[in-house]
């Protein structure tokens, strides 16, 4: 679980960033998800942080819950 959210969070964030380099300047057309979207016609750079932000609290959501979850394991071993 915690490499799926990884790697969701990666893609987001990459999209989101690539996205804002494409309104800015008119680049990586292909990794634009917001600009293919029509509901956020005239938002397409809030959008793009939005996406941008899901994807970095995804990535930080995943690397929390393997900490978490490698303790469990590091406190069970040691009890015993």
């Amino acid at each position: 679980m915690k490499r799926i959210l990884e790697v969701v969070g990666f893609l987001l964030v990459l999209w989101g960033v690539g996205g804002l380099i494409h309104e800015w300047f008119d680049w990586f057309k292909l990794w634009t998800i917001v600009d293919k979207l029509g509901w956020f016609e005239g938002y397409e750079i809030y959008a793009n942080i939005v996406v941008a932000a899901a994807g970095l609290a995804l990535i930080v959501a995943a690397e929390r819950t393997g900490r978490s979850g490698d303790r469990d394991k590091d406190t069970s071993s040691t009890s015993r």
